[in-house]
């Protein structure tokens, strides 16, 4: 027997001894030990993707009929399963566990593991993780390292969409006006960025762990590739209404989607390669002709401005904001604005018959309260 072979050989049965230890100490001192003995057995040290009865536990554990503590206690475990582990097997059942759990679970776990990263930092933050048991070891590490950036940047899509676009029915980027498309285009296409950098390289492309974590991260880009399509329609239909400051933003996304375009298809044809993909449909992806691209270009250079003042009274009796929005036909010219005439002076010498009250030092001055 190889030396190799005898080091892996042994490296499994203590990864099996952890796991038998850990599971007994979570059935006898954990107060919620049914959902710790089931996140401990999905994330073992077998190298093979988490069992289903084990996943299925934690969805029913973290669906909306069960209390939060139950909710908080699973991420409370799935952490410290992550920051405790150098074993890259355990690291990636971990967050396939996490994964499964946000696209088919209940949102009750999606909520809680945005506030565990608000108040406990950053559960997916594996960027010094490394696994440095064999050579094979660094390259798995270093897939598992892309896949927690990947669902890092998920839950940040998340939260700036405050909607879950895998989960969407329908697209909502169908129907969204300048400004929401604006916003949300950006966040959904550096989430397609980061799965673009799943693409699994040395012995991580021929492992059977990674490629189940790649078949779901695939899924995923299919829907998230035609939700970014729809808005990229949406904002070239409004492309040639808009003012100047926000023709060049949609400009640049839309450049941005022809450079993505390329490398995902790229990215698409190794991915076909696995046996996994056989029953997955791609999308057709298609360059934007550049002709096009030139007229957008034009448009900018002609495109209309708008500049807008706000103007803030703190007066005591004007709590509320006043936004005075300024049109201007030539960008260059410096809008004015008018000093407000001065009170008249009081006359030096009062008449006989007037008679002039001293100002009480409790009253109010203002001359524009009245």
């Amino acid at each position: 027997m190889s030396g190799g072979s005898t080091q892996q050989s042994l490296r499994k049965a203590l990864g099996a001894i952890k796991d038998s230890t850990s599971v007994g100490i979570a059935k006898v001192n954990s107060d919620f030990k049914d959902l710790d003995v089931a996140v401990l057995k999905a994330t073992s040290h077998v190298e093979r993707p988490p069992k289903e009865k084990h996943v299925r536990t934690l969805f029913a554990a973290t669906s909306a009929v069960r209390p939060r503590a139950d909710v908080a206690s699973c991420i409370q475990a799935l952490a410290k399963r992550l920051s405790k582990t150098q074993n890259w097997t355990v690291a990636l059942k971990s967050l396939i566990v996490i994964h499964r759990t946000l696209r088919e679970g209940d949102p009750t776990f999606r909520e809680e593991l945005l506030n565990y990263c608000v108040t406990r930092g950053q559960i997916l933050n594996l960027s010094h993780f490394k696994d440095d048991s064999s050579p094979n070891a660094w390259d798995f590490s270093a897939w598992v390292r892309t896949y927690a950036l990947f669902l890092e940047e998920r839950l940040e899509c998340f939260r700036v969409l405050k909607y879950d676009v895998e989960a969407e029915r329908f697209s909502r980027m169908k129907e969204l006006d300048t400004v929401d498309l604006l916003e949300q285009l950006p966040p959904l296409q550096q989430l397609l960025y980061r799965i673009m950098g799943c693409q699994p390289e040395g012995a991580a492309f021929s492992n059977y762990v990674i490629q189940y974590a790649l078949n779901l991260v695939l899924k995923e880009s299919i829907k998230l590739y035609q939700a970014i399509s729809d808005g990229i329609i949406n904002l070239v239909d409004k492309y040639f209404e808009m003012q100047r400051h926000d023709a060049v933003k949609a400009l640049d996304i839309y450049r941005r989607t022809g450079q993505q375009n390329q490398k995902l298809s790229e990215f698409y044809e190794i991915c076909k390669g696995f046996d996994f993909s056989r029953n997955l449909k791609f999308p057709s992806l298609e360059q934007p002709p550049s002709s096009f691209l030139s007229t957008m270009e034009d448009y900018v250079k002609e495109a209309p401005q708008q500049f807008t003042a706000i103007c803030r009274d703190f007066s005591e009796n004007y709590d509320d904001q006043k936004v005075l929005v300024i049109p201007a036909l030539e960008y260059r010219k410096t809008v004015e604005y008018e000093e407000p005439p001065l009170p008249a002076e009081p006359s030096a010498e009062p008449s006989d018959t007037e008679i002039i009250n001293p100002v009480p030092s409790n009253e109010n001055t203002d001359l524009l309260v009245r």
